[in-house]
């Protein structure tokens, strides 16, 4: 009994203390914190948003006879566009089916890859 009281007064504010909210800003973290998120957002969150928005123009531009890179780092050449896919030759003869969001580049003319640390 005698340290349930114990640990009742010290867990207990003293009575000309004050608490945690009194004499502090109401929403005092919450400043901060819009603070942090608006400076994640700006750094992380818009230009992964307008990556993302650049990559599925370049997918919808794409057509018959264009060189691409795929995410798997397989390379080919667009034989056939379709709504969700491309068929893709990748070798004399041989033809692959491959969704539109595999593609992850198209290879200028010239045929130069590009580094990769260029990303």
């Amino acid at each position: 009994m005698d340290m349930f009281l114990f640990f009742a007064q010290a867990a207990a504010p003293a009575s000309g203390a004050p608490g945690p909210a009194a004499g502090g800003i109401p929403g005092g973290m919450l400043i901060p914190m819009v603070l942090i998120f608006g400076i994640f957002y700006l750094m992380m969150i818009r230009p992964q948003q307008r990556k993302e928005k650049e990559r599925l123009k370049m997918i919808s531009e794409l057509r018959a006879g264009q060189k691409v890179l795929f995410a798997g780092g397989m390379i080919g050449t667009i034989y056939e566009s379709k709504e969700q896919s491309f068929l893709i030759v990748i070798a004399p003869g041989t033809r692959v089916e491959v969704l539109r969001g595999a593609v992850s580049q198209v290879i200028p003319e010239d045929g130069s890859l590009p580094s990769p640390n260029a990303r």
